[in-house]
């Protein structure tokens, strides 16, 4: 039996759900300054694949990395988490 590598997982939220089986994942992070001690905030957005298009915007969801499915998606939905009120 083999082996799979292990798989980054990130939380986020959903940003966007306009194309056709895509969402945009927005990851936000607390990251202290080095030099001042501020903490900042910093984005970062993830292109997921999401089968069932049944995410809205504002959705806390869970997504896994994947092999790449186009120029700038290689992530897919595991699970939703909560979802937007």
């Amino acid at each position: 039996m083999e082996n799979r590598n292990l798989r980054k997982e990130r939380i986020g939220v959903v940003t966007s759900n306009k194309m056709q089986k895509s969402i945009v994942v927005s990851e936000v992070k607390r990251v202290k300054h080095p030099m001042y001690g501020k903490f900042v905030l910093k984005t970062k957005k993830y292109v997921a694949h999401d089968e069932k298009e049944d995410c809205n915007i504002g959705d806390t969801v869970k997504i896994m990395e994947t092999k790449p499915m186009s120029k700038t998606k290689c992530w897919r939905l595991v699970e939703i988490i909560e979802r937007a009120k």
